[in-house]
């Protein structure tokens, strides 16, 4: 089945893809960066579809002057080009003063986010009402083509050397059959780390050719590389592209593996617990969504497991607060009880399964002993004998509960093979403070391709080329895997026919 898509619907795509990300979870340079590559796939995008349509024009004398007309739509795309130029200049001089700790108005930033978003609207849309005019009469898509080069110049004046402009002419003409070319040629290009001309080659599909059934496989792709690539700002924008692509695809095979994927770029931002933690609430919020979403879904377990790591950082963040206060109150007679309490007890409330939860029930237990509620605090120092029988504070509990003359419950058999977690060795924990890394089980491939790309394997990107654009449920995987033959597999299946031509007369 092909699916086609109107001009519109590829508008509504784009203009949603450009949405504002939560401004306030963003450090300066993030934002700036996620700007600044923006701007540069618009100039690129932009620079070689005028280049098309002036090789077209130029026999023609009637249109050699439409460069200096902005009504045209040579001159559409000329003055978008060097509107993305400028702003981009003004995000680099941002960048700068950010770099520099000189004093930048933060209103600045949000006015040039502004801009971003308003001259991305009108590059799509010039993209898509021009393709018609970029198309080739005839088709040389399968033909080999003439890489065009510029000449490089020292001093912007001395020649020195050829250029390699391999894609203008790729990007910039619109053929019928071009799409699936470009489609192949992103997937090399991501694949040799090349992540920026992937990107815009796919973006060339999705603005260019709206009746193309690769287009919803190109947002997911163009999604995935931001994934593969693993800066912060690319995460940002993988976070963002994979949930666009969600939006308009929430019944696809693959929409349980992209809600994943969009949590685990969160979780791949996820600091130590006593940092701020806004990556990790939106991390759970996505696994939490996924298990409401898709609870028989072959990734299940895994989501778990994921959940588990997640509230276990958000959980330590709250008990290493509660232990500032819990400090203050109970040790140096300060104050802040209160504070205390109320971190533990959010612990307990939201997050049952945390792995420290015995030590927040102890402590818990013992403010409200500082408070002379005795009946509260009994109960915490049973909870803690009898879910936690082979915790450290089991024997201070048990001595509490004594002189509070509470009754001291027998350990709950089925949690008697409940360990404390264990305990992280001075190296690995130096490790962890110094780069600020709090481990976590995260699957950093794509839905489509893989980080480390090997020639022998047969991904998910690889069958959607060979069906023309299409995945089909059946040939998902059942596990958490870009790849649907491995290596392994398919050199036997290379072996198998190697031997059967072997013994063919």
């Amino acid at each position: 089945m092909v699916v086609k898509f109107s001009k519109a619907v590829v508008l509504a795509l784009v203009l949603f893809s450009i949405a504002a990300f939560a401004q306030d979870n963003f450090t300066p340079t993030q934002r700036l960066e996620v700007m600044r590559q923006k701007l540069e796939t618009m100039r690129r995008s932009l620079s070689s579809a005028a280049a098309a349509m002036k090789d077209e024009n130029k026999d023609d004398k009637s249109k050699k002057d439409d460069k200096s007309k902005l009504d045209t739509p040579l001159g559409r795309l000329l003055g978008l080009e060097k509107e993305a130029a400028a702003l981009q200049s003004e995000i680099n001089g941002l960048r700068g003063k950010v770099d520099r700790s000189e004093k930048y108005e933060i209103g600045d930033i949000d006015q040039a986010e502004e801009r971003v978003k308003e001259l991305q609207t009108r590059t799509d849309a010039a993209l898509v009402e021009t393709a018609a005019l970029r198309a080739a009469p005839k088709s040389t898509v399968g033909q080999s083509r003439e890489v065009k080069r510029k000449t490089k110049k020292l001093l912007w004046l001395i020649p020195i050397g050829k250029e390699r402009d391999e894609y203008e002419e790729l990007i910039g003409s619109v053929q019928p059959g071009r799409d699936r070319e470009l489609f192949i040629v992103a997937t090399r290009e991501i694949r040799k780390n090349n992540y920026e001309v992937g990107r815009l080659l796919f973006q060339t599909i999705i603005t260019t050719y709206p009746d193309s059934p690769y287009l919803p496989m190109s947002k997911l792709a163009v999604a995935d590389s931001f994934y593969l690539e693993g800066s912060t700002s690319a995460l940002i924008q993988a976070a963002a592209g994979y949930q666009d692509w969600l939006t308009f695809f929430p019944t696809h095979p693959l929409a349980d593996r992209v809600l994943l994927k969009i949590a685990e770029s969160e979780m791949r931002r996820i600091g130590l617990p006593d940092r701020e933690i806004p990556n990790a609430k939106r991390a759970e919020q996505k696994l939490k969504a996924f298990i409401q979403n898709y609870p028989n879904s072959p990734l299940r377990a895994l989501v778990d497991l994921r959940l588990a790591e997640v509230q276990d950082n958000l959980g330590l963040h709250n008990l290493f607060i509660g232990n500032y206060y819990y400090k203050m109150s109970v040790d140096q007679k300060k104050g802040g009880l209160k504070g205390a309490q109320s971190r533990f007890r959010e612990i307990l409330d939201k997050y049952p399964n945390f792995s420290f939860m015995d030590e927040a029930l102890f402590k818990l237990a013992v403010t409200y002993l500082v408070e002379e509620e005795t009946d509260q605090a009994a109960r915490y120092f049973q909870r803690v004998v009898s879910e936690y029988p082979n915790s450290e504070w089991v024997e201070k509990s048990k001595e509490q509960l004594n002189l509070i003359g509470a009754t001291i419950p027998e350990p709950n058999p089925a949690r008697k093979d409940v360990l404390p977690p264990e305990k992280v060795s001075f190296f690995a924990n130096f490790r962890n403070q110094l780069f600020g890394v709090y481990p976590m089980t995260i699957d950093k491939d794509g839905v489509l391709m893989t980080r480390d790309f090997d020639k022998c394997k047969f991904e998910l990107i690889d069958k959607v080329i060979e069906n023309l654009g299409q995945i089909s449920q059946s040939e998902v995987p059942k596990t958490l895997t870009a790849v649907v033959v491995p290596c392994e597999t398919q050199a036997k299946t290379d072996s198998k026919k190697e031997e059967d031509k072997t013994k063919q007369p």
